[in-house]
C-alpha cells in the first residue's frame, strides 16, 4: 500500500503539469485560429472586427472557462484591456488578443503577478504564448 501511495504522490504532480501544459497549448492554438479568422474578416470588410462577436466567437471560451479577450486598437472596441510590456510599451499595434489564463485575472502590464499566466498575442502576432515567457 505504501509503495502505491508513494508512486501516486510522484505521478500526480507530473500529471497536473501535463494537463496545464495541454491547456496552454490549446489556448495558443485557439488564439492562432482566431487570428486567422480576424485576418479573413479584415480582408472581406477592410477593417478589423470591433469584437469577437463579429467573427462568431463571442461565446468562445479558453481552456479555463473564461472568454477570450480582444481589443481593436484602431476603434478601441472589444472586451479586453490594452496590454503592455515591462516598459509599458503596447504589445501590439493592431489589436490585442489573449486568454486570462488559469487564474482568470489580468492587468495591462504583462509583468503584473496576475498577468504572468495569461496566454498573449504579442509583436503583432509574432509571439503567442505565456506572458511570463515573453
Amino acid at each position: 500500500m505504501a509503495i502505491v501511495l508513494t508512486l501516486a504522490a510522484m505521478a500526480v504532480p507530473s500529471l497536473m503539469a501535463a494537463i496545464y501544459d495541454a491547456k496552454v497549448a490549446r489556448a495558443v492554438g485557439d488564439i492562432r485560429t482566431i487570428e486567422t479568422e480576424i485576418v479573413e474578416y479584415e480582408v472581406e470588410n477592410g477593417q478589423l472586427p470591433d469584437s469577437l462577436a463579429d467573427i462568431g466567437r463571442s461565446n468562445f471560451l479558453d481552456p479555463w472557462g473564461n472568454p477570450y479577450q480582444y481589443l481593436n486598437h484602431a476603434a478601441k472596441k472589444g472586451n479586453g484591456m490594452a496590454r503592455k510590456d515591462r516598459f509599458l510599451v503596447p504589445l501590439n499595434s493592431d489589436y490585442d488578443l489573449y486568454s486570462l489564463g488559469k487564474d482568470g485575472q489580468s492587468s495591462p502590464p504583462i509583468t503584473a503577478k496576475n498577468s504572468l499566466d495569461d496566454i498573449i498575442r504579442a509583436s503583432d502576432g509574432a509571439y503567442v504564448g505565456l506572458a511570463s515567457q515573453f
